[in-house]
């Protein structure tokens, strides 16, 4: 029964796939189909309602934190914050280096802002633009912006995929991602050796556009815009608590907008809610974006998502396929069963959000140790949903930057860490047999 349920639910995916509906409809026929089977399997209304709600427990401070991204990413337009980062790095960027630098700054924006859609929302599409100009290949270009907007999604104290992670495992978020950052390192080294021969090999010539003047006609920038990054940069290096760390970014932005870019109260607030919208057309296709309402919909896929894990965990939906899982980790090790796991529930799940949940509920007795299953789900199930093409995590940021989808091809990152991390488990696990 429960394999069937499963396979309804896969199948609602399918559809929402097919004709290009918003996965939350397959989510809700998925806790339609998994509410039905928990009956069936002898649960009343009550205990069902209490399983949800203890879902719904574990995930509301990543719910609280996309409220705070959105408000977060809007006043860093509003105040100028994204615009000084861009037009900084923008003076790094050389045609010959233009794909070696699009995956470096995406990996910058992505810690700052811990959001891959985010990242590829603002330094995602200025890196494709400047890039294109300078004549670089799209696809190569689409990989290095997927893989940089994934590098901070992953590893960022902004991040909700990394905060998901800790609540799922009950780590601290802090001491995940010095582990994240380290496991991360020789992917980042070989990516960069990589797009920077794939860089010159490609280069075919172009100008390095101004950026300065289309962002002075709406706004002021000055050094001052980047307190609010420097904040997140020096609080997280303080171990400041997340939520309270985007609070005073968003007030010291808020601060700005008022100050520096002479905005009214009323305006400042409407941003934080609605987004930040440009008044020239060309400045609004590059920097829109951001706000509660952009958080809702992710906001939404968490709320449903949560919900199934409290209905797996309480009325056992997942033991059957859990003891399969443990099998398979007695054959090709944790990581190894993990790693499956993790490209099962992202094909099926179609978005990070349950992919993560899933792959912890299947395997959080695969791992007895917390800290190295958040690692293991932090390698796996966070970064594979991206390289799923149907899965929103991927559909998302391509067409975000007008990128083909053979940059899946060239995402390297994405490949890299898995692979370097299943030869770090390899060796650990020869390391504490021997």
């Amino acid at each position: 029964m429960h394999f069937a349920a499963f396979g309804l639910f896969a199948a609602a995916l399918i559809v929402c796939v097919i004709f290009d509906l918003s996965v939350i409809y397959a989510l809700l026929a998925g806790l339609l189909i998994f509410t039905l089977c928990a009956f069936k399997s002898g649960h009343g209304a009550k205990d069902i309602l209490r399983m949800m709600l203890d879902g719904v427990k574990t995930a509301k401070n990543v719910i609280l934190s996309l409220a705070l991204i959105g408000m977060l990413t809007a006043l860093w337009r509003a105040s100028g914050t994204i615009p000084a980062i861009i037009c900084y790095a923008s003076s790094l960027i050389q045609p010959k280096t233009v794909v070696l630098m699009s995956f470096v700054l995406n990996c910058a924006v992505s810690m700052l802002t811990g959001t891959a859609f985010g990242t590829v929302a603002t330094m995602g599409v200025i890196s494709m633009t400047m890039g294109i100009a300078m004549g670089a290949e799209p696809m190569l270009l689409g990989g290095a912006i997927l893989s940089g907007a994934y590098f901070g999604d992953r590893a960022s104290p902004m991040s909700t995929s990394a905060l998901l992670v800790s609540e799922l495992t009950e780590t601290n978020v802090f001491e995940n991602i010095r582990s994240m950052l380290r496991r991360s390192l020789v992917p980042f080294i070989v990516c960069c050796l990589i797009y920077a021969a794939a860089g010159f090999a490609a280069h075919t010539g172009g100008e390095t556009p101004e950026l300065g003047s289309l962002f002075s006609k709406e706004l002021r920038l000055h050094w001052l815009c980047l307190i609010p990054a420097l904040l997140v940069i020096i609080m997280s290096i303080l171990k400041i608590r997340v939520q309270i760390t985007m609070a005073a970014s968003i007030i010291s932005a808020a601060i700005l907008c008022l100050a520096l870019q002479r905005d009214s109260i009323s305006s400042v607030f409407l941003a934080a809610v609605t987004g930040f919208h440009a008044q020239d057309a060309q400045l609004a296709s590059l920097l829109d974006g951001g706000g509660i309402t952009s958080m809702l919909r992710s906001m939404a896929i968490i709320f449903i998502s949560s919900t199934y894990a409290g209905i797996f965990s309480g009325a056992g939906l997942l033991d059957e396929i859990k003891e399969h899982i443990h099998t398979l980790s007695l054959r090709i090790s944790a990581f190894g069963a993990v790693l499956v796991t993790a490209l099962m529930t992202s094909g099926i799940s179609c978005n990070q959000t349950l992919s993560i949940m899933l792959t912890h509920q299947l395997c959080r007795d695969t791992e007895p140790d917390r800290k190295r299953l958040a690692l293991y789900i932090a390698d796996t199930a966070i970064v594979l949903a991206a390289l799923i093409p149907w899965s929103i995590a991927c559909s998302v940021p391509l067409d975000s930057i007008g990128a083909p989808d053979s940059s899946l091809l060239a995402a390297s990152f994405l490949y890299l860490l898995p692979i370097w991390s299943m030869i770090k488990a390899a060796h650990e696990k020869a390391h504490a047999v021997g």
